[in-house]
Parts: structure tokens; sequence; C-alpha cells
């Protein structure tokens, strides 16, 4: 495509050069600019994307789009120069127009909220499938198309260049709908500018995010989130979460799902049942009860499925074939069961922030029998802060917390555990320090009864640790497999 025609919906400020030129690829990370390429310097919290044009250079680019005020060092007499307010915006728009706009193309689905997203978009991309539509999902997973994994995703929410990449590629592939992830991070930075949602999804706001990097406060980051709802034709909420009421002020047409409070889409209180292996409920829809299972416990799966139910109503996708795709379904690293011959109930969750570690917690301890065993740590080189905050929570909400290593990344990996460890003796909880994450995984498996829930927040659908800049294969489905088998050859001797 002709950069003029890249540029079509931008309010450029300058041009230097040939704006002529063919363009056939566009990106911020000038390791994947290709030959005809447009490179766009965004400047990041500790970085100049301008420093990267040579290597974009390099590379292939023959344009730049860089921010208006930016200094630079003369380019090579070929090289096209376009100066912009805003980067990350053309980012967007300049991806939009390349790829042709591909999310005008299908039905747009988007989801929002501090937790819940990941559950509720295999939810609905379960639910719509179930009637028979090809569906494409990106989210903090994987991006899939159909049933087909096209690639493992390291954040919530994939550069604009990226999501139309993934989006022209559904295109191609005849998708019917494309769900996505939206973090509020993505709304903030422009990520998903550009993007023709027809449905926005609000799971629910807790604290989270908030940093010197992130959002300022919590006013900020839910009106980061809310963006989305200026965005789409239909939003649905959950009228059970005080903050997303605050919706009703956005310029969608709104739609409601809940437990507690009046909805458009609600869970029977009464008929709510949660087990170690599964939630059981009934829903009203449309003027009918209809009841559903769903194999993963826990209070707030009951609104992921909700919010998933409400979005399949809008397809027409009928009550049985909502039960039928509900049933069986399993989210990888999301309050996921791990069957074992020792008939335990092993839980992997991807929680590694305050409000997910109580929400996994509060909801396990809802429905346990026996005691909780909670085996994790954190991640290194990330926010120090929460550390004993999170001990704080396992030391009140577990009966027994095993503090082992997560994502060690540089940091010293007993220090993160030593920083955890404040938390716990606060409240004075019952714990154990086991460095080695699967000797800590080993002693929970040894020192649980059949009537206990053992649970290993963390990783979640992470399939590796992290340590010096390495990433080490790590499954710990396969690696609790391993350890059962060797407990039980243990045994026999």
């Amino acid at each position: 495509m002709k950069l003029n025609d890249l540029l079509k919906g931008l309010d450029v400020i300058e041009t230097v050069g040939d704006l002529n030129l063919d363009i056939t690829n566009i990106h911020s990370d000038s390791r994947k600019i290709k030959e005809k390429g447009l490179f766009v310097a965004i400047n990041g919290y500790n970085q100049n994307g301008a420093e990267y044009i040579k290597p974009a250079i390099k590379n292939g680019a023959i344009a730049v789009i860089v921010e208006e005020n930016e200094k630079l060092d003369t380019l090579p007499n070929e090289i096209t120069l376009i100066k912009v307010k805003n980067p990350r915006y053309a980012l967007a728009i300049t991806s939009c127009n390349l790829y042709d706009n591909p999310s005008r193309k299908f039905t747009l689905i988007g989801v929002t909220g501090t937790k819940g997203k990941t559950t509720t978009t295999f939810m609905t991309k379960a639910l719509l499938e179930a009637h028979g539509l090809k569906v494409g999902l990106i989210g903090s997973i994987a991006v899939y198309i159909g049933d087909k994994k096209i690639e493992d995703t390291d954040r919530t929410t994939p550069e604009s260049a990226e999501i139309q990449k993934h989006f022209a590629d559904m295109v191609k592939e005849n998708v019917d709908v494309a769900i996505i992830e939206v973090s509020s991070q993505a709304l903030k930075l422009d990520r998903v500018t550009g993007c023709d949602f027809d449905i926005g999804v609000f799971t629910n706001l807790s604290e989270d995010h908030i940093s010197k990097n992130e959002h300022a406060d919590m006013e900020e980051y839910f009106q980061c989130k809310a963006k989305l709802f200026d965005m789409c034709k239909i939003g649905i909420t959950n009228a059970d979460d005080e903050i997303a009421k605050r919706l009703k002020d956005r310029s969608c047409k709104l739609k409601t799902f809940g437990i507690t409070n009046k909805a458009d889409i609600s869970a029977d209180e009464k008929t709510l049942s949660i087990t170690p292996s599964c939630i059981d409920f009934t829903v009203k829809i449309d003027g009918q009860d209809e009841q559903f299972e769903v194999p993963i416990p826990g209070r707030f799966s009951v609104y992921n499925a909700l919010g998933a139910i409400s979005v399949a109503h809008e397809f027409g996708v009928t009550p049985d074939e909502m039960r039928n795709a509900l049933k069986d379904l399993r989210v990888l690293g999301r309050n996921e069961l791990v069957p074992n011959k020792l008939g335990l109930t092993i839980i992997i969750d991807y929680a590694h922030t305050p409000s997910s570690l109580q929400s996994i917690l509060e909801s396990v301890k809802s429905y346990a029998k026996g005691k909780i065993i909670c085996a994790w740590g954190v991640g290194g080189d990330r926010d120090r802060a929460k550390r004993p905050i999170m001990g704080e929570i396992s030391g009140r909400l577990a009966d027994y917390t095993i503090l082992m290593s997560d994502q060690i990344r540089t940091e010293d990996p007993m220090q993160i555990l030593k920083d955890i460890e404040v938390g716990v003796k606060k409240v004075g909880g019952k714990y154990t320090i086991i460095l080695d994450r699967t000797q800590g995984i080993k002693h929970a498996l040894e020192v649980a009864t059949p009537e206990d829930i053992i649970v290993i927040p963390g990783l979640g659908h992470d399939l590796y640790i992290e340590w010096n800049h390495v990433k080490y294969p790590y499954d710990e489905r396969k690696v609790i497999a391993k350890l059962v088998d060797e407990i039980l050859e243990e045994r026999k001797k």
C-alpha cells in the first residue's frame, strides 16, 4: 500500500521525503521490520523509540514516524520522515489501513475487567462455536483461529500492529466472530484504536495495575477500562459490581448480568451449588429457568459464565447449545483442576496479585471441607510492595502456606520469599519455605488428605520458569503427574 494511503485518518504535522512509497509492513519493534517497512518510533517508560531508527532502517524500513518534537540526527535521503502528535495512535491507524480494516469484516467482541477476562473469552468462544460459528481469539494465553493455536502470547493485549495482522489472518480464514481480551493499558496506549467493536463486556473492577508505569489511581484505571464502552455498539456489564454501574452514561446500549442485583441475564442465588469439582446454577433467560454446570469451581466462575451466556444470547445460541459447551470446558491455568492418581483436589491458577490471590482463596474457602494448602511464590523483578500483602492474604485464608519459587527472573529467589514471609508472619499463618518449586509442590502433595484442597497460584498457563533471562520448560501438570508417581512408588516400599 502507498504510504500516502496509510496515513489517511492521521493528523500529520510534517513530512520530509516521498509519500508515494510502497509499504508492506509496519511495526514499532525495529527487530520485526522487514523490507519496505514503516517504523513507528514509540517512546516507552524507559526508552526512546527514536534510538531504534537506525536498526529499523538496517532491517528494511524506508519510512519513519516520530513524535512531533523529536530531535533527530540526519536521516538518509531515501528515508521518508513523518511527524505526528501521537505515534501510538499513528501505529494503530496505519496498521488498520494496511490490513484494510479487518475488524469491520466480522463481529468483534472485547472483554475487559480486572479479573475473569481470559475465562470469559474462552467460555464465549466455546458457546459461539457450539452454535456453528467460526471464532478467533486473542488473549493472555495465545492467539487462536478456530481450533488452531497460532502463537503463544506474553501480554494480555498485543500491540496494535500485531492485532490488525491477526485480524487480517482471521478474515482470510473466514472467521465469523473475533474475541479479544482488552486490558486497561491497551485502551490507554491506543493498542485497540481503530478496532470496530460490536460488543464490549465488563467483568469487574478491583485494585490492580496502580503504579507509576500503569495507572495513577483507581479512577484513571476505571476511565481507561470504560473507553471500550464508547467504542462498541452493545455493552454487557456486571450488575453486581459497584464500579461497573457507572458505565450507564456511556454511548453504547447497555445490558447486564448478575446474581444479587436485577439483571437482564441473572443466576438464582438459591440454586447456586459450588463443589470442589464444579459449579451448578440456574439462569433465567427470556423468562425461562435454565440449569448449567461448569467444571470450574468458584463463585467468580458463575459471573464469568453469565458474561459469556449474555454474549451468546445476542447471537441466538440456544440454552441446550450453551449447556453442552460449558459442561466440559477447561481453561489452561484459570482455576484449573488437575486430575491425579492420589485423588486430591489440586487447583492451578494464574493468580499473581493481591486481589486475584484473595479471590481464589476466598472462593476455595467457601466450599472446602478440609484444609486449604496454598503453595506459591511471586515473580522477581516486579512490584515488591505487593509481596507482604499477598503473604498476609495467604496466611489469613490458607490453613498452610508453602512458599516456593515462581518466575525468578534476575532476583535472589530466597529474598523474594523472605519478602512474602513478612506478611505471613504478621497474621500468624502456618507456613514453610521450600525454595525449589518442584519440591514445594511435592511437600503439598505429601501432607494433603483427600478432603484438603491444594491451591497452586502463580504460573497458571505459563509453561516455563524464567531465571536469569533463560526460560526453562516447566509444565506444572506434568510436574504434578511425575511427583504423584514418585509418591505412589515410595508408599509401596
